[in-house]
């Protein structure tokens, strides 16, 4: 009898602020076969957050010590904050064949794309949000209620060169609804499990 295993896949998403990426992630994450990796970040806890669980929120001084260390798999900087996912965790799921998902911003995906490490290369499947267009992005951000009209700007400007960013992710999925956004995405997750170049194969015998 054939058995297949496989080692864990990477899968990191990015998108513009606003364009669903978070929520599309909070509900891919409830498959039990998927591990959420948590990032941290130095941006203030918003109302709803808990520590650990949706970020783990340190301080720049923190933040630093930690990069120094060599301890961040990638680090960004947005709108004045630091953002970075711990790399040990990830890189432990992944050889126990876990696969983990990455909600990051276009800057850290960069740096997963030029890692070096081979474990990270082999792992990697990048999947790309883009909103419908960018008056539908607009609205979304001022349906949250979350930041200024100064903010929102700021994101609008930022979004459109992270838009500009969708061809060198593997995967892009054009967003509509929550619903359908949850479908295409699965696809991909399910598809990428059965490359056969992710597989292998061991003999046991009966």
């Amino acid at each position: 009898m054939n058995n297949f295993t496989r080692s864990g896949i990477l899968f990191v998403v990015s998108a513009p602020s606003g364009a669903g990426k978070t929520t599309l992630c909070t509900n891919v994450r409830q498959t039990p076969d998927l591990v959420y990796s948590v990032s941290c970040t130095t941006r203030p806890i918003r109302p709803g957050e808990v520590d650990g669980e949706d970020y783990f929120f340190l301080s720049k001084a923190d933040f630093k010590k930690r990069m120094k260390a060599g301890e961040m798999l990638e680090t960004a900087t947005v709108y004045g904050q630091f953002y970075g996912t711990p790399k040990g965790p990830v890189l432990e799921h992944l050889a126990a064949g876990r696969d983990v998902l990455l909600d990051i911003d276009v800057q850290g995906a960069r740096q997963i794309r030029a890692s070096r490490d081979a474990k990270i290369k082999e792992a990697l499947a990048d999947i790309f949000i883009m909103p419908p267009d960018l008056g539908e992005l607009k609205r979304r951000l001022e349906g949250r209620a979350t930041d200024s009209a100064k903010q929102i700007a700021l994101r609008m400007e930022a979004a459109v060169e992270e838009m500009s960013d969708w061809k060198s992710y593997r995967y892009t999925i054009l967003s509509s609804s929550m619903e359908e956004d949850l479908i295409k995405f699965r696809a991909i997750i399910r598809a990428e499990r059965y490359l056969s170049r992710r597989l292998d194969l061991e003999n046991v015998e009966a």
